[in-house]
């Protein structure tokens, strides 16, 4: 009776934000509505395999690396409490970078692995250090990687995935419980999530498009409704220098435990992880829509639950890991279906990160932030390949 009572009064919210837009809901190109139960564009998951992961047929698993020992092929010792991720062509191979969402005594910082074009690590080495609890982040087009410090008044760090230049603060970002960000060209910003019970959605308009050393920080601007039209007001003190981002300006939108953010198509997806929602904002039109609800789910039990950092493959889906819930990474297509694709198995006490497509799209890396230990010693890094939809 609980979550059906929730339903209706969540359903009753939609209604009526519908009617404060004029009567219609916005349609994006890419999610119409709140994203259903169906099967899986890959069939069903088979038996868990030797990594303790339930994968489609035809797709396989290997550990890439495990928090506190050396990453095979290299000297590199691999960090704790591994997160947010994301990949970069490097020639004929690519880089994976990770977070490390743990203390500066403990690691704090960031990560990279190096593959070549068969998929081989040939190197491995940290990019960011003694920074504090690392969650999220996002890559940017002139290929560096934003790692976000999930704490009170925390930076955003703009790092180098091939460890040559040293990481820069960008303190223009502002100072707050940062989880991601994710960058759109196409409109000139810089996308921030929060990770507070009343977070805020955030823009950033650097002064000039590639330097992140000044700009605008602005907040989202909307009624109470879940569909339609948004504004944007500039955040007057990005450094909260005696009040909080998000209590600066009036009317700002409240995100429920703001998480992962990407950018693709001319929107940004977010998930919010109090609400187990998953956003669209269309960056032309600006407006706001849901892509799913687990308490807007008809016909049974809601397949993704603790949603947390999400991707987007070539094919459009949506590709978003559980904090919890079944270690689930669950797929969302454009058709409004959702799905599990992968589910580790026998690491309850852990939380699913990090999840990024190789630069051709054949494989995902992605991490258990505390593997089977339930400790954030005990992460392990993991890799999927298989015939993943274009």
């Amino acid at each position: 009776m609980i979550v059906e009572r929730r339903t209706f009064l969540r359903t009753a919210v939609i209604g009526s934000s519908a009617a404060a837009f004029g009567g219609t809901l916005w349609r994006g190109a890419a999610f119409a509505d709140p994203a259903q139960p169906a099967p899986g564009p890959y069939g069903a998951l088979q038996a868990a395999n030797g990594n303790g992961i339930q994968l489609p047929s035809g797709f396989t698993s290997r550990i890439v690396a495990r928090s506190g020992q050396t990453v095979p092929g290299t000297s590199y010792r691999w960090h704790s409490a591994p997160d947010g991720g994301a990949t970069y062509a490097d020639g004929s191979g690519w880089i994976y970078v990770s977070n490390a969402e743990v203390s500066p005594s403990s690691g704090g910082g960031a990560s990279a692995v190096r593959f070549d074009s068969s998929g081989t690590v040939t190197a491995a080495y940290r990019i960011l250090g003694d920074t504090n609890n690392n969650c999220a982040g996002g890559a940017t087009p002139w290929k560096t990687w934003l790692s976000c410090e999930e704490v009170t008044r925390g930076y955003v760090y703009e790092t180098d995935p091939w460890g040559v230049n040293a990481a820069v603060r960008r303190p223009a970002m502002g100072r707050f419980k940062h989880e991601a960000a994710a960058a759109d060209p196409d409109h000139g910003y810089v996308y921030l999530t929060e990770d507070e019970s009343d977070g805020r959605f955030y823009r950033f308009r650097p002064t000039t498009w590639g330097n992140l050393s000044s700009g605008t920080l602005q907040v989202l601007v909307a009624g109470s409704g879940t569909s339609g039209p948004v504004s944007w007001a500039n955040v007057p003190d990005p450094a909260a220098s005696s009040t909080q981002t998000r209590h600066q300006v009036s009317g700002a939108k409240v995100f429920n435990g703001g998480e992962g953010c990407f950018y693709a198509a001319g929107t940004c997806w977010f998930t919010t992880k109090g609400d187990n929602r998953v956003w669209a904002y269309d960056a032309t039109t600006s407006s706001i829509s849901l892509a799913y609800d687990d308490s807007l789910v008809t016909g049974g039990s809601a397949p993704l639950t603790g949603v947390d950092n999400v991707t987007r493959s070539a094919s459009g889906d949506l590709y978003i890991a559980e904090d919890g819930g079944n270690m689930e990474i669950c797929l969302i297509t454009p058709d409004d279906t959702v799905a599990p694709f992968l589910r580790i198995t026998g690491q309850s006490g852990s939380e699913i990160t990090g999840p990024a497509f190789s630069p051709d799209g054949s494989r995902l890396y992605f991490s258990s932030q505390r593997g089977t230990s339930g400790s954030s010693s005990g992460g392990i890094t993991y890799e999927v390949k298989g015939p993943f939809r274009g």
